[in-house]
């Protein structure tokens, strides 16, 4: 994300912060490998954000991103969401996140939450 956003658009949770009570973190695992890792960010009694959601390189289009946001949404629902959003960067590197989000329904969307319009950020959201 560094690579690609100036440090005013990097919105990535530091570590810290996924410890809090608002915010619970999965992981995905293969084995002894860790194939990918997300979180939901609680934002009200039917709004949740998913946050800081990766797939190590290994694990990239083979179906680990489709299986940890499948689990986030399922998640969510069970938490009475009834709807989700997220924020990822906007340039080229971004694409295939894009294509994951738009394929399970995710539109986007002003900002919402805290952010603000950024060139390098897009905001999607979907209704659960």
């Amino acid at each position: 994300m560094h690579q690609w956003s100036p440090p005013e658009s990097v919105h990535a949770m530091p570590a810290e912060r996924l410890r809090q009570p608002d915010v619970t973190f999965f992981s995905a695992w293969d084995g002894e490998s860790l194939a990918g890792c997300g979180a939901i960010k609680h934002l009200d009694a039917g709004h949740g954000e998913l946050k800081s959601m990766r797939v190590a390189p290994a694990y990239r289009r083979k179906g680990a991103g489709r299986s940890l946001l499948l689990h986030l949404l399922e998640e969510a629902k069970a938490r009475g969401y009834t709807r989700v959003s997220l924020e990822t960067g906007r340039p080229q590197a971004f694409v295939p996140a894009h294509n994951l989000y738009l394929a399970h329904g995710f539109v986007e969307c002003p900002p919402f939450a805290d952010y603000v319009a950024d060139d390098f950020s897009m905001c999607m959201t979907r209704e659960l």
